[in-house]
């Protein structure tokens, strides 16, 4: 993909240029700025740097005599400046090699090393034009471009929206596509910013079909619009949509916050856990709706959580975890067998009490609102992925945490008070319920241990490891139950632990 040329008018374009670029750059991504002296290529990383620390008064001096500058940010910045430089040999010298590999570099005067520097780097001409300045945009990795591309056309899709100059900063990602960021506006509001684009479709499985369309992931924003409007309309709070392009998969929306369900330390606070189980009592009293309308007149169907969506999660356990575990396939006896195991547990759900379930209703997706009042305080920003299934899963889903290390007996605290705000609903059985909770706490608790190694073999997010012994200490929790033991003697059988 191309780049096409660039004008930035004046010092401030180039700034937002630059902090555009900072959301586009990632670790080995080499970017050399060629031009005139007073192009505007110090100030354009001057910007970048700022932007990536989240910094603006970040102190940033030019590299002209120590010819690099290297800064320890959460994406470490290298800034060299080679005008100075004697002999191209110098840059084997200033570390160049060892910056890339865990950070992004970026090279002032790049003609005083050509030879020197990787081929795969990305160039960024500075050309003056009237009293601004042009950028061409040379080489580079595909996904780089792509990337730089993608962060333009946000930034275009806020000048749409009304905020040309609004100052953007990364917020968070998560294990899908998607991303986040913080932008603050001139007048100093503050929103949300989410970059979805839309899944790229994956190998196919079974029927034609790949694992997002059984597992029933969304694919683009659309049902993120359809489930807020939906759920804003039935009470609860959920971010409120400023502006949309549902084409490019971007969404302008209400920042409910930064305050979590977590203490400082990371541990439960037990009043707020009590809330969020409110809220998803009132959200199960109220009847479901399989359809709801997107905000261009079209509707939504809400997946069900049928038996190939079920299996598939649950076999990424045999498909990841055990592999990675023992070191060789899982046998196929035993996919045979743990399949056969999971068709039963889901023809007992057949009985099971169904509804609206957000999927990952759990603390990084629930932001406190200390200034609401009752369920209003639980803000609820993940639910792109909704489907209708047993009312079951998110309770699981909340009260086994799969980031949380659960306080002694909170788990069985909010369960029965769950029950209990559940006691008066029509055809609510309590023994029922208990028994659907054990085994959706299990459907993902066996989901979770496969996606941990996949998230690090396949994608490179090895930091989700960390959640594997908290993981199958909730699955042993869930196969407590009676109508759990197949599975139990098929862990054992098959040494999971």
């Amino acid at each position: 993909m191309s780049i096409a040329p660039l004008f930035l008018e004046d010092e401030a374009a180039t700034i937002r240029f630059g902090e555009d670029l900072a959301r586009a750059v990632r670790p080995g991504d080499l970017i050399t700025l060629s031009g005139d002296l007073g192009a505007g290529k110090s100030t354009l990383a001057r910007a970048l740097i700022r932007a990536i620390a989240d910094d603006a008064a970040l102190e940033v001096p030019s590299p002209t005599f120590t010819l690099v500058q290297s800064y320890a940010l959460s994406l470490p910045v290298s800034h060299f400046d080679f005008y100075r430089l004697a002999d191209a040999e110098e840059v084997d010298e200033l570390g160049l090699d060892e910056a890339l590999e865990d950070g992004v570099c970026l090279v002032e005067w790049p003609e005083k090393a050509e030879a020197a520097l990787p081929a795969d780097r990305l160039t960024l001409r500075f050309v003056h034009e009237g009293t601004g300045r042009r950028i061409e945009f040379a080489g580079g990795r595909e996904g780089l471009r792509q990337r730089i591309a993608r962060s333009l056309a946000i930034r275009d899709f806020l000048i749409g929206a009304g905020h040309a100059d609004a100052m953007r900063r990364h917020l968070t990602g998560d294990a899908s596509v998607r991303a986040y960021e913080t932008v603050t506006t001139a007048d100093g509001g503050r929103m949300v910013l989410m970059d979805a684009p839309a899944h790229v479709p994956g190998p196919i499985i079974v029927d034609g079909k790949y694992y997002q369309q059984i597992a029933h992931i969304a694919e683009n924003v659309r049902p993120f619009v359809a489930v807020d409007r939906h759920l804003a309309a039935r009470g609860f709070a959920v971010p409120a949509i400023f502006h949309e392009d549902l084409g490019r998969g971007l969404l302008l929306i209400e920042d409910l916050g930064r305050e979590s369900v977590l203490d400082e330390a990371g541990l439960p606070v037990v009043g707020r856990y009590e809330a969020a189980v409110d809220c998803l009592a009132r959200l199960h009293a109220q009847p479901a709706a399989s359809a709801v309308p997107v905000s261009d007149g079209t509707m939504h169907r809400i997946p069900d959580f049928d038996r190939d969506a079920i299996q598939i999660e649950v076999g990424l356990l045999t498909d990841w975890y055990l592999p990675w575990k023992r070191g060789t396939p899982a046998t196929e006896d035993e996919r045979r067998a743990y399949r056969t195991v999971w068709d039963d547990l889901i023809e007992t759900l057949r009985s099971a009490e169904r509804n609206l379930l957000l999927r990952d209703f759990h603390s990084p997706n629930i932001i406190w609102r200390p200034q609401a009042a009752g369920i209003d305080r639980v803000g609820i920003i993940d639910f792109q992925d909704a489907m209708i299934g047993p009312t079951a899963y998110d309770v699981a889903s909340l009260t086994q945490d799969a980031r949380v290390d659960m306080p002694e007996g909170l788990t069985e605290t909010l369960l029965a008070r769950y029950l209990a705000l559940r006691a008066t609903s029509p055809g609510f059985d309590a023994a029922t319920f208990r028994r659907d909770w054990h085994v959706m706490a299990a459907q993902r608790n066996c989901k979770l241990v496969g996606i941990w190694v996949r998230l690090m073999q396949r994608d490179g997010k090895p930091g989700y490891m960390k959640h594997m012994p908290r993981t199958f200490r909730n699955l042993e929790t869930a196969l407590s139950h009676p109508a759990l033991a197949p599975l139990r003697a098929w862990c054992e059988a098959a040494g999971i632990r």
